[in-house]
C-alpha cells in the first residue's frame, strides 16, 4: 500500500498545477474583456466630449502629417468636389444587421490640392449579384458637408491585401493615395448629413457607436470569471473537502 503513495502525491501535484493554470488563464481572459469594455467606454466618452467642441473648418486647416488625436471625433465642416471616379465600395460592412458596402469617395477641397477621404454612408448589397454596384447619386460641382473626423476606415481580415477596383475589402490610405495621385489627409470624414441639404442620396448614416457592444465584453468577462470560479470550486471539493469527508466517515 505504501508503494502507491508516491504516485498519488504526483497526481495531486499535477491536478493542482492544471487547476492553477486553468484558473489563471480564465481570470486573465476575464480581465482582458473588462479592459476591452473600458477602452470602448473611454473612446465613447472622448467622442461625446469632442462632439460638443466647435466644428473644425477643414478648408481653413493645414493638413497634418499624421492623425492628430486632437482632431479625431470632432465635428467638421468642409466643401469641395467629389472625385467620383475613385469611389470605393468597402465590402462586408454591416449597418443595422444588414450586409452591404461603406461608400467611400475622396473630396477635393476647394482651392487646395489635397483631398480628404469621406465615408459617405452605407448601401445594401445585391444578394443575387455580388459584383453589382449600388447606384449612388454623386452631385457635381462644389458641395458642402457636415460630419465628424475619424480614423481611416477600419480594416477587416482578408487573404489578399492587393485588391483593386471599386469593390474592396479594405483600403490602405498610403497605397490609395499613390493610386489616385492626390495628397490625402491622414484621417477620414464620416459624413452625417446630406450634402448641401439636397435630395436624399439613399445612403444610411446610422454609424455605430464604438461602445455600442460594450455589454458583450461584460458578458464574456462574466463567463470567464465564472469558469475560473468553477474550476477553483471543483478543485476544493474533489481534492480537499471530499477526501476529508470520506476520512471522517
Amino acid at each position: 500500500m505504501s508503494e502507491s503513495h508516491p504516485h498519488s502525491s504526483w497526481r495531486r501535484w499535477v491536478v493542482l498545477a492544471a487547476a492553477l493554470a486553468g484558473i489563471a488563464v480564465t481570470a486573465s481572459l476575464g480581465r482582458w474583456q473588462l479592459g476591452r469594455a473600458a477602452q470602448k467606454e473611454a473612446l465613447q466618452a472622448a467622442i461625446d466630449s469632442r462632439s460638443r467642441l466647435p466644428a473644425v473648418m477643414l478648408n481653413e486647416t493645414s493638413r497634418p502629417s499624421d492623425a492628430d488625436p486632437a482632431l479625431l471625433h470632432r465635428p467638421v465642416m468642409l466643401h469641395g468636389h467629389w472625385v467620383e471616379q475613385h469611389t470605393v465600395f468597402l465590402d462586408n460592412r454591416q449597418m443595422n444587421g444588414r450586409p452591404g458596402f461603406y461608400v467611400v469617395t475622396p473630396l477635393q477641397l476647394s482651392g487646395r490640392s489635397d483631398a480628404v477621404l469621406v465615408q459617405r454612408g452605407w448601401a445594401p448589397r445585391d444578394v443575387q449579384d455580388r459584383t453589382r454596384l449600388p447606384k449612388v447619386p454623386t452631385p457635381a460641382g462644389d458641395v458642402r458637408l457636415e460630419g465628424r473626423i475619424a480614423p481611416p476606415p477600419a480594416k477587416l481580415y482578408e487573404f489578399d491585401g492587393t485588391a483593386s477596383g471599386p469593390i474592396r475589402q479594405n483600403l490602405d490610405l498610403a497605397s490609395y493615395e499613390q493610386e489616385i495621385g492626390t495628397s490625402l489627409w491622414p484621417v477620414s470624414v464620416v459624413q452625417t448629413a446630406v450634402a448641401n441639404g439636397g435630395p436624399d442620396d439613399g445612403l444610411l448614416r446610422e454609424w455605430p457607436a464604438p461602445a455600442v457592444d460594450v455589454h458583450k465584453h461584460y458578458g464574456y468577462a462574466f463567463q470567464w470569471f465564472a469558469m475560473s470560479a468553477l474550476m477553483a470550486g471543483l478543485y476544493v471539493w474533489f481534492q480537499l473537502l471530499r477526501p476529508r469527508l470520506r476520512g471522517a466517515r
